[in-house]
């Protein structure tokens, strides 16, 4: 009778030891990089189609350089990012050894707000931006809002006071209506446009936005081919039953 081969066991230990001895060097290797300078950031990139936002980014990560890779918070930095005005969203990415990449997505300025002197850019989805000193260089729509308003500087306006006026005006190209958009007139569930030549474009609420500016943009230059004179308003607020006014009631 054939004796068992000694250590016939090994086969199956091997296999098992290798992988556990791999994952030990792995996690030794992890604990070393996070405390070794020798993959401590020392550029930071920073993707942004703006000089403004880019500068921002930066300031706001400065801290960051000479951290390790390997301790990044990108969850903390994140959040970080997107505490700026002119930031929406980030994302990040590590560059082995030294370098940390940072794609960021803007906010879009579409709105001007007004409170007499004051002037604040706000973003399409109502975040307050920043104040504007020259106001006048600003070709965005305005909004003007009363002097009670309370306007901070990365918050988001409430919808009747700024955000519905900037969800409105940003999908709008800036040469879609005759004269381009103006002012907005907002109130707690209507919306009215008013055009660099004084026609109305009366919204109603946002319901079917997208539809009702295309009927408006429609009529508008059906009318302008026409040699119609300018038309006092628009109504599309119920789109199935747009109104075109020639002379205000």
């Amino acid at each position: 009778m054939a004796k068992p081969r000694r250590g016939g066991a090994l086969p199956f230990l091997r296999p098992v030891a290798i992988g556990a001895g791999i994952a030990a060097f792995v996690l030794a290797a992890w604990f070393v990089a996070r405390d070794t300078s020798v993959f401590a950031v020392r550029t930071i990139e920073v993707h942004s189609g703006s000089p403004r936002v880019k500068a921002e980014v930066e300031h706001a990560l400065a801290s960051e350089v000479g951290r390790s890779l390997v301790r990044i918070d990108e969850g903390a930095l994140t959040r970080r990012l997107e505490a700026l005005p002119d930031v929406l969203s980030a994302k990040f990415a590590r560059s082995f050894p030294n370098t940390l990449e940072v794609t960021v997505h803007a906010e879009r300025a579409v709105l001007l707000v007004r409170q007499g002197a004051t002037s604040w850019v706000v973003s399409a989805r109502g975040r307050v931006m920043r104040k504007v000193h020259n106001p006048r260089r600003s070709r965005l729509p305005r909004l003007w809002l009363p002097k009670n308003v309370q306007l901070v500087t990365g918050e988001t306006l409430p919808l009747d006071q700024g955000r519905m006026a900037a969800a409105a005006v940003a999908p709008i190209a800036r040469r879609a209506y005759p004269g381009g958009v103006r002012t907005v007139v907002s109130g707690k569930e209507a919306l009215t446009l008013v055009l660099g030549e004084g026609t109305e474009v009366r919204l109603g609420d946002l319901g079917d936005l997208r539809l009702k500016l295309a009927i408006a943009r429609k009529i508008l230059h059906v009318a302008a081919a026409n040699g119609d004179t300018t038309p006092a308003y628009v109504d599309v607020s119920v789109p199935e039953r747009p109104v075109l006014a020639a002379v205000k009631p």
